[in-house]
């Protein structure tokens, strides 16, 4: 029992819901007062410039205002208190945003791809960064992680490729696969004491970064988590880590050193494949394999002891070690 406007705009009979809007309205437009929500691909693919969104509305539904190619402007009223998934997804032309206080939910993918987007500030209502929420947001440079945040989901900001730095709070506990995955202007990251585990590909491809510290709280850190971290010159891996999962420091080719704690068992495959720089590494006694290519191609690797306690040693474990006199 949908009621239609004079330019075609589709609203709830009580007046509450905005509910669709024809493709061919564009140009600047507002809404009703006394609506209160925008459903689901209520804007969806419109050739939309601006938008006045009145004080009523308290919640964006799920991609509401995907693929508005042309949407410059925006301002989201206090009254809003949700975003929904893709909600904003692939607005490359939006700018900039104020999303207010009165948020506590922004959904997954909801502002992947808004290629023109610079600058944000997350509410402190707000308590998890999900899936691909910022990803692709390439003219990123500057955003504010509020302390009340506790996760930061996969791909959350992969391939914010402007992001040069990032303070995470210490209320977060983990960073999820491909988090930031493709930033490789980052050069600056500080992870909190709080976080216990690193995701996949978390900071694969970050080619800029030279210093990471990881805390020592982390008890896990996922397949490929460094992959082509070029400019990373040191790290110390937490004691509470006791598997180098495979491909964790691939390529990492200005890395000179590294301490491998006495809790891990296992160096998995190609784990440091492509180290080149890598001078001088201690595998403890807790070692009990070394995988397939784990140290494949760490040519200025010059000296290494072997522990008895490895059984194991996978094929290529040492390939290409040039430099190699003393095993």
């Amino acid at each position: 029992e949908a009621i239609i406007d004079e330019f075609g705009v589709k609203y709830s009979k009580d007046g509450r819901k905005l509910l669709k809007v024809p493709y061919e309205l564009n140009g600047t437009n507002s809404i009703k007062e006394g609506v209160r929500i925008i459903c689901d691909e209520a804007f969806l693919d419109l050739s939309l410039r601006s938008l006045v969104i009145p004080d009523s509305v308290t919640s964006i539904g799920d991609s509401a205002f995907m693929g508005c190619k042309s949407l410059e402007s925006l301002v989201i009223p206090d009254s809003v208190t949700s975003i929904g998934d893709s909600a904003f997804m692939g607005c490359k032309s939006l700018e900039s945003l104020v999303i207010p206080d009165s948020v506590t939910s922004i959904g997954n993918s909801a502002f992947s791809g808004c290629k023109s987007l610079e600058s944000l500030v997350i509410p402190d209502g707000v308590t998890s960064i999900g899936y691909c929420v910022f990803r692709g947001c390439s003219s990123l440079t500057d955003i504010v992680i509020p302390d009340s945040v506790t996760s930061i989901g996969s791909g959350a900001f992969e391939d914010c490729t402007s992001l040069s730095s990032l303070i995470i709070p210490d209320s977060v506990t983990s960073i999820g696969d491909s988090a930031f995955r493709g930033c490789y202007s980052l050069t600056n990251i500080v992870i909190p004491n709080s976080v216990t585990s690193i995701g996949a590909r978390a900071f694969e491809g970050c080619e800029s970064l030279t210093n990471i510290a990881i805390p020592d709280g982390v008890t896990s850190i996922g397949v490929y988590a460094f992959w082509g971290c070029n400019s990373l010159t040191n790290i110390a891996i937490p004691d509470g880590i006791t598997s180098i999962e495979e491909r964790t420091f691939l390529y990492c080719s200005s890395l000179i050193d590294i301490v491998i704690p006495d809790g891990v068992t296992s160096i998995g495959d190609d784990a440091f494949l492509g180290c080149s720089s890598l001078i001088d590494i201690v595998i403890p006694d807790s070692v009990t394999s070394i995988e397939r290519g784990a140290f494949w191609g760490c040519s200025s690797l010059n000296s290494l002891v072997i522990p008895d306690s490895v059984t194991r040693i996978g094929d290529s474990a040492f390939r290409g070690c040039s430099s190699l006199s003393n095993v």
